[in-house]
């Protein structure tokens, strides 16, 4: 079905047909039937599916032929700064030619020009839900007089924490009777159904299976690689592709970061796009990815949702991710609005484990292959040290926080080496079997709610073998000769262990009840002892007394008074 065989106001047509619309894709086919009457909808649709156009041709139309909805506005929320920034755009262009004013709003940036907006009476609000909330609480964004509300990846607003936001924001928006009510999300599970039903009226539920739509037009391969030879695979897999345009997945924004720096030592143009990145450096970063500027991108999973990248030719997971549908979310991106794609994955030891949970969401078993010598390019970044920098939104405009020196202007940095017997920039070196280095620790964003990762002192090799590289047998037999001696000489924990189990057990004899009364008492009668010796040696020391003028010159004036009352008795 054709957009020009809907009954849509000209001028809209006009945006329409400029964006390069022409047939409806299936989410917008279904949608547009059904919510031109009003109707609320909770709807199931991948990224990329052309759902974004789907409710805003849906506000735009309603906003022009409906008289009684003059003066109203709209109020569209995303989990991220980028599809705020995305979905503004995408308005931009359908309303190309209509007389409605589009902002976006949200954190990481000053009031001012937001505040702007506002006063200019903007009509199409796209926000986050932080912002929104403190605009509306300071009383610079009214939110009664709205006509529609979308919640749009309403799954990830519940990963990344903002429920409680959205149930704030809800209860200071018109009642469900007096708004139109559109929810999208990913995937329906119970949580996004519960939301729809509480907060809409006699929702529609439109469900496009995510299967037909993203995992069937990619070409999906697999590669079973050691962690070691990750960055060489990469590099092999760029040098074979090389790919018009391409987004490496990493799961962590450490990860991210390294692996684009590494890239880059070995030739390849790249960046990477992370959560703790300013907002003015991530939105620069996004349009040169859209305009082909950069082609090459490394990115975390919520950096990445909603990005819309035109033609996209590969996608690379360098790390398998933790949730399934996270997968489905990633090789997206290359097969957007019905085109086809190519999706690479890089198991490793130690995420493989990921991988059954992958299948089985996507029904399809992932055309798999051992990672050969043949398939490996050499990677001048071995062993080299890569310097990871620390971002803060909350100064941007100083450029930097204060690192651990005190020092402000810039980021801090920390220093790891790449290669080694970890992936991604790991440390070579472990404390210990089963323990993992500072590089190792999982730092995984959460959106807003994400912890800044702290400050770490610089990787440094120790003497000694690598543990990850003995095997049992060897790091036991390294343990009894470098801890052994020291049960001898009596300073290893065992013996520390054992004095304090006897002064643990001295302790609980003590508080015995029958020894402690016998104690207390013992202890009373030697202080009675103490103290009637005291006051017999004290006896035996003091002078004899006397009585007479003798005693008295000696006890001064009060004495001499009372030797010459007695003289006259």
């Amino acid at each position: 079905m054709e957009f020009t065989e809907f009954n849509l106001h000209p001028e809209l047509q006009r945006g329409i047909a400029d964006a390069g619309y022409v047939s409806c894709m299936p989410v917008q086919e279904q949608v547009l039937a059904s919510a031109f009457s009003g109707r609320d909808m909770y709807v199931q649709s991948q990224t990329g599916t052309g759902k974004t156009a789907a409710f805003l041709v849906v506000i735009f139309q309603r906003l022009l032929a409906e008289s009684l909805l003059g003066g109203k506005k709209a109020l569209v929320m995303v989990p991220t700064r980028e599809l705020a920034v995305q979905v503004e755009e995408e308005a931009k262009v359908l309303g190309k030619y209509l007389p409605f004013k589009t902002g976006s709003f949200y954190g990481g940036v000053g009031y001012a020009q937001q505040q702007r907006l506002l006063k200019d009476n903007v009509q199409i609000l796209v926000g986050t839900p932080g912002r929104v909330l403190d605009l509306n609480k300071s009383g610079q964004m009214n939110l009664m007089n709205l006509a529609f509300l979308v919640i749009d990846e309403a799954d990830r607003m519940f990963d990344m924490g903002f429920y409680p936001d959205l149930r704030k924001l809800i209860s200071v928006v018109p009642p469900a009777d007096r708004r139109q009510t559109m929810l999208f999300s990913a995937t329906l599970n119970s949580r996004v159904k519960n939301l729809a039903w509480e907060y809409t009226k006699d929702p529609l539920e439109i469900e496009i299976e995510p299967e037909s739509v993203t995992v069937e037009e990619v070409e999906q391969v697999l590669y079973h690689v050691h962690s070691a030879d990750k960055m060489r695979l990469l590099l092999g897999i760029m040098e074979r592709e090389k790919p018009e345009s391409a987004i490496i997945f990493c799961n962590t924004k450490r990860y991210a970061e390294i692996v684009a720096k590494r890239l880059r030592v070995n030739g390849i143009d790249c960046e990477f796009i992370i959560g703790d990145l300013p907002q003015v450096k991530r939105l620069k970063i996004i349009d040169d990815v859209k305009n082909g500027t950069i082609k090459i991108l490394v990115a975390t999973d919520v950096a990445a949702r909603g990005l819309d990248i035109e033609s996209l030719a590969l996608v690379v997971n360098y790390d398998l991710p933790v949730e399934a549908e996270n997968y489905v979310h990633r090789i997206g991106r290359t097969a957007r609005a019905g085109k086809t794609g190519k999706a690479v994955t890089l198991a490793s030891e130690q995420d493989v484990y990921e991988l059954p949970d992958i299948e089985k969401y996507i029904g399809k078993k992932i055309s798999s292959q051992i990672a050969g010598e043949d398939l490996l390019a050499g990677d001048k970044s071995e062993g080299l040290r890569i310097r990871t920098d620390f971002y803060d939104d909350r100064n941007d405009k100083r450029g930097g926080r204060k690192d651990s020196r005190g020092t402000g202007g810039r980021p801090a940095e920390r220093t790891l080496r790449a290669g080694g017997s970890g992936e991604g920039g790991r440390s070579p070196v472990r404390s210990g079997p089963g323990r993992k280095s500072a590089a190792d620790s999982p730092h995984r964003e959460s959106g807003g709610r994400a912890r800044k990762d702290r400050a770490a002192p610089p990787v440094t090799e120790r003497s000694g073998p690598r543990l990850s590289e003995l095997s049992l047998e060897e790091r036991m037999a390294y343990y009894k000769e470098k801890y052994g001696g020291r049960r001898q000489t009596g300073g290893g924990p065992r013996d520390i262990r054992e004095n304090g189990r006897q002064r643990k057990n001295a302790g609980q004899r003590r508080r015995d009840p029958a020894e402690s009364a016998g104690q207390a008492g013992r202890k009373a009668g030697a202080d009675r002892g103490r103290r009637e010796n005291f006051s017999r040696e004290r006896q035996k020391t003091e002078a004899p007394k006397t009585s007479g003028p003798a005693a008295a010159e000696k006890q001064g004036f009060v004495g001499k008074l009372l030797g010459m009352f007695k003289k006259k008795k």
